[in-house]
Formats: C-alpha cells, structure tokens, sequence
C-alpha cells in the first residue's frame, strides 16, 4: 500500500510542481496527465471502500477497524472532485488554451494538506492492525489479512485503465528507493511489465513526459523544469 501511496503523492507533486510552468502549446497534454492522475486516486479510493475494506473487516472479525481511513477519505474529495470538474472541460477538443495555472494551484492547495495527511496515516492504521487477533481463529492478523492486501493489490492495478492509469503508476513510482529494494514491485514477469509500461503507455506517450520517473523507474528532472 505504501508503494501505491508514494506514487500517487510522487504524482500530485510533478502536477503542483510544474502546473506554473508548461508551456502552453503543452497544456492538453498536461491536462491529460492530470485527469489521469485524478482517475488513479479516484479507482484507488473507490476500489478500497467497496472491496478491500470490507474483506479486511470480515477477515478480522471487527467491523470499524478501518473507519479512521475510510472518514479521511471524505475530508478531501470535496477538493478532488474541484480539480476534475475545473480539467474535464478543458479536455474537450480545443479548450486547453483556456487553462489557467493559478487556479489549478489553488484547488490543489484547497485539499492538499488533508490529502498528504491521509495518504501517510492510513498506513499507519494498516500496520496498526498487526497488534490485533483474528475473532475466528489466534493467528497473528498479517497471516490472515497480508493475502487479502496482495491480491487486492494485484487485482486493482490489473483492473486499472492499461492504457493511462498503469503507465501513470509505474512511470511516478521510483525504483530506486531503498536501494532498489522494490525494484521489482508489483510482482511480474519483465515482459509484462515492459508492455503494460512501454506498448500500453505508447498510446497517451506525450503525457508521460510530465512523469517523476523515466521508463526506466529512475527519478528524472520534471519536464516543465527543464529549462
């Protein structure tokens, strides 16, 4: 979950950091990243409110375990769902020149401080729940629980648009850190991994180069910073 958090804070901040900056020849593509940003954060909280949450509850046996996470999510999609409706329009065929970079900045301003918060305290309510006991069985809770993460994990980013949200994912998540101990991560053949990133992600290409990270998984200077 970290890893899916770190990508997703590791995208809000190449879309706050170089908002000021693109170029306006650049902006439809710039918006396209965005709204695939938002798409990614939006699945992402969809996916465990309707299906990891309840698994998790029914494989502790204690209804509420996770409400601390599942109540922060409401303190910033009131803002989130701003920065879609303020980029969806400026989607359409021919209206990127009407961006305006400083409103971009404010609504992200408007719920970043909830936002950070909660993307760093849901891990910690996650990792909380190893002191706890299964009601069905006294097994630690990680022997019970860490299959329901894996495959939910696996599941969401599989489901994910292959074509926007996938490349998104892997092209702001950084393969250095640690050391490169999660070089690897998700779990999958190189192949696979290549085609999801580079044959999947050739399809919106210019968006990407808006991304943290190069194809390589290696932090890069951000595109509209270059100069």
């Amino acid at each position: 979950m970290a890893l899916l958090h770190n990508a997703i804070l590791r995208g809000f901040n190449s879309i706050y950091l170089q908002a000021a900056h693109v170029k306006q020849t650049d902006y439809a593509d710039f918006i396209g990243y965005s709204l695939t940003w938002y798409t990614f954060v939006k699945k992402h909280h969809d996916d465990e409110e309707k299906g990891l949450f309840p698994k998790v509850e029914e494989a502790v046996g204690q209804k509420g375990v996770l409400d601390k996470a599942f109540e922060e999510h409401a303190t910033f999609m009131e803002g989130l769902s701003k920065f879609y409706a303020y980029l969806k329009p400026l989607s359409e065929h021919g209206k990127a020149s009407g961006f305006e970079p400083s409103a971009l900045i404010s609504i992200m301003d408007s719920f970043s401080e909830p936002f950070c918060h909660h993307f760093h305290s849901e891990i910690s309510t996650i990792a909380a729940l190893s002191e706890l006991k299964t009601v069905q069985e006294n097994h630690e809770l990680a022997k019970t629980v860490g299959p329901v993460f894996a495959q939910w994990g696996k599941s969401s980013i599989m489901r994910a648009g292959l074509t926007d949200v996938v490349p998104f994912l892997f092209l702001n998540f950084d393969r250095t850190a640690e050391d490169g101990k999660w070089a690897n991560w998700p779990p999958m053949p190189a192949p696979i991994r290549w085609m999801l990133v580079n044959v999947g992600g050739s399809w919106y290409s210019r968006w990407w180069r808006f991304a943290s990270c190069g194809y390589d998984g290696k932090p890069r200077t951000l595109y509209a910073l270059e100069e």
